[in-house]
């Protein structure tokens, strides 16, 4: 039998579609992906570095919702609507992760929801 529980925070954005913030399935969480949208508000952040840091603070919210942090993210998918702005992934990302970190990919794409520039989702694996 599957132990599966939904995560949901206020401190994230909220669903806007069929999904859940989040999917806890015994010891692995599976982060939705997120975009940088103001939990509060619902509304798109402007600028590439505010993106970026409020898809890690949505993320962040979502896996302590699941009694979790960051430090359990084993899988981070990076999804960005223009490749040059990698770099200020990586800068901005120390900041929320330090070594070991997780692996990772990072995918170009044409465009994402909301006129997004840049969407991230991950895998975390907690202890209980």
């Amino acid at each position: 039998m599957v132990n599966k529980q939904i995560i949901q925070t206020p401190d994230a954005p909220a669903a806007i579609g069929t999904y859940s913030q989040g999917v806890r399935v015994d010891h692995t969480v599976y982060l939705s992906g997120q975009i940088g949208l103001d939990p509060t508000t619902m509304q798109m952040v402007e600028g590439i570095d505010a993106q970026i840091h409020c898809v890690f603070r949505n993320l962040r919210a979502v896996a302590i919702a699941a009694d979790s942090s960051l430090d359990d993210l084993v899988k981070l998918n990076v999804y960005l609507t223009d490749l040059n702005h990698f770099a200020r992934v990586n800068e901005i990302m120390t900041g929320y992760f330090h070594q070991p970190y997780p692996a990772r990919a990072a995918v170009g794409v044409a465009a994402l929801p909301r006129g997004a520039l840049v969407e991230m989702d991950g895998v975390l694996v907690v202890q209980d």
